[in-house]
């Protein structure tokens, strides 16, 4: 009967284990004591990725945002100049005359000028 010394760990000789894909793949990899005495610091680099990760996507969505807000201000501008155009065209005192006589109204142009009363 022969005992085979390759299951038992004697103190002093550490059991050496290589990382094979299968233990990888099937999470072993993740019992070993490099993994357990780095819990800590694998818990932090998880939580920056994922802070990391976040503020990328809301940055993303702020510009986003801004791009859309540029471009409604834009035509908001456009419309603007258009409107300020039309009302000082319809506001010329031509024009404002032309409307009146074609209204037939008793209203005159005034021959006077303006004065100022003090």
């Amino acid at each position: 009967m022969e005992t085979t010394q390759e299951n038992t760990v004697q103190p002093g000789k550490k059991k050496s284990k290589h990382a094979s894909w299968k233990s990888i793949v099937g999470g072993d990899i993740l019992a070993t004591d490099f993994f357990r005495r780095q819990t800590k610091l694998l818990v932090l680099v998880m939580v920056l990725i994922i802070f990391y990760i976040h503020n990328r996507y809301a940055c993303q969505q702020q510009m986003i945002e801004i791009d859309r807000l540029k471009k409604e201000l834009t035509d908001i501008k456009y419309d603007a100049l258009t409107r300020s155009s039309e009302l000082m065209e319809r506001s010329r005192q031509s024009r404002i005359e032309e409307y009146i006589s074609t209204r037939e109204s008793d209203l005159q142009t005034a021959t006077n000028p303006p004065y100022l009363i003090k």
